[in-house]
């Protein structure tokens, strides 16, 4: 007999969300959860952070959750990469054999875009993987020199964990300031100015033209004909949706799994985390999320509604992610896409609030050392609330147009 069940590919955030979100809701049936990667599920913020900052060998960040499979009743796969997806039959092809399902949740996340020219160089990596932080690690206990290739949140977070082991740190940024699609125009350079305040070399407005292994390491070669020297070159220039093995599924696949607001790509299809793009209610538009609360909470809506879909429900999510940067903590709610920015506080000294507006409501936040009212501006987004109620919250005077 045709055993099927519950089909989740990806052993990530996401996936492990998923299997609890249908056991949750009260499946019985079959569940089996297929990895690409040979650990159990783990936690993939600390890689950046405290994995690369600890001077002692730090314990495998596995989450929590992760072994409890066994206690689900979840026949665990792990080490083997789904290559294909079968729609009329229902079926995942994993290892060059079917792989049946009643309900399917895709949550294989992303891939990090390699430097160009530098594939299978020796002393240049991305960090996404486990293998990948062991690999960074030991660089960075040899006391290597550092570039990081890109001043993304992952390059902050890796300058930050290298500065403060006392090493020196470059990050070559193309654009002319980190972080301006991440946190808009006007909070930008606030932002990068937390690296000047470190000790870090930034260098924004150029871009890397080649990497040669010299005498002396790693010859780096900048768009501007200046060149630096490493024996550690860390590329982290964006993450593309894990998408390949569904380019013929008959799915749409257009910047990840295109689903509808409950999180549905197609009948008994499902996707979750960062490889999922799904219409969010509470923005009007579609979105597609790589942060850790996304994952968590789509990766439980999509396991539930998998194996109920006649009960699922739109998913309107606030988006969240925090980051720390030399000792403080950048907390991010809601989008950056606004009609108007108003800070609350000095950008150049001590914690602040920008607030982001679109029409007349709060769309978004972003807070450096505000925790507590960082949740509460989630919160408030959450309830669609107007602009003049989130200034008065905030402290702030009332204002009307532009870019404050």
């Amino acid at each position: 007999m045709r055993e099927a069940g519950l089909v989740v590919v990806g052993a990530s955030l996401a996936g492990l969300r998923a299997v609890e979100g249908a056991r949750a809701g009260g499946y019985a049936g079959p569940i089996t959860l297929i990895g690409a990667e040979r650990h159990m599920p783990y936690d993939r913020p600390p890689l950046s952070k405290a994995f690369l900052q600890d001077e002692e060998d730090p314990a495998v960040p596995t989450l929590a959750g992760a072994h409890t499979l066994a206690d689900l009743g979840v026949d665990v796969r792990l080490g083997e990469s789904a290559s294909g997806l079968r729609l009329d039959d229902r079926e995942v092809v994993v290892g060059g054999r079917p792989v049946p399902y009643d309900a399917l949740v895709i949550a294989t996340g992303c891939s990090p875009v390699a430097l160009a020219g530098t594939e299978g160089m020796a002393g240049v990596h991305t960090l996404r993987t486990l293998d990948d932080a062991h690999a960074v690690r030991a660089h960075v206990a040899a006391g290597a020199r550092t570039v990081l290739v890109g001043g993304g949140f992952i390059g902050a977070e890796v300058a930050t964990a290298l500065r403060a082991r006392g090493a020196a740190v470059t990050i070559v940024e193309a654009a002319e300031v980190p972080l301006v699609r991440a946190a808009g125009p006007v909070i930008a350079p606030a932002l990068a100015a937390l690296h000047a305040r470190a000790g870090v070399d930034l260098r924004c407005g150029v871009s890397v033209r080649a990497v040669r292994q010299g005498p002396d390491g790693k010859r780096v070669e900048l768009t501007d004909g200046s060149a630096l020297t490493a024996d550690l070159v860390l590329v982290g220039i964006g993450a593309r949706p894990a998408t390949g093995w569904l380019s013929d599924s008959g799915l749409t696949v257009r910047d990840g799994v295109l689903c509808d607001e409950t999180l549905r790509a197609a009948p008994g299809v499902y996707a979750a985390g960062d490889v999922a793009r799904w219409h969010n209610p509470l923005f009007g538009t579609a979105m597609r999320l790589e942060n850790w609360a996304a994952a968590a909470e789509l990766g439980a809506a999509a396991g539930r509604h998998a194996v109920d879909p006649a009960g699922a429900t739109a998913v309107s999510a606030v988006p969240y992610f925090w980051s720390d940067w030399y000792g403080s903590r950048i907390q991010m709610v809601g989008v950056c896409a606004a009609d108007e920015v108003c800070v609350v506080g000095d950008p150049d000294g001590g914690s602040w609030s920008a607030l982001y507006r679109a029409g007349d409501r709060l769309v978004g936040a972003l807070t450096l050392d505000q925790p507590r009212k960082t949740m509460k501006y989630r919160a408030m987004i959450a309830r669609r609330t107007p602009w003049a109620a989130a200034l008065e919250f905030a402290g702030a005077p009332a204002r009307v147009g532009g870019i404050a």
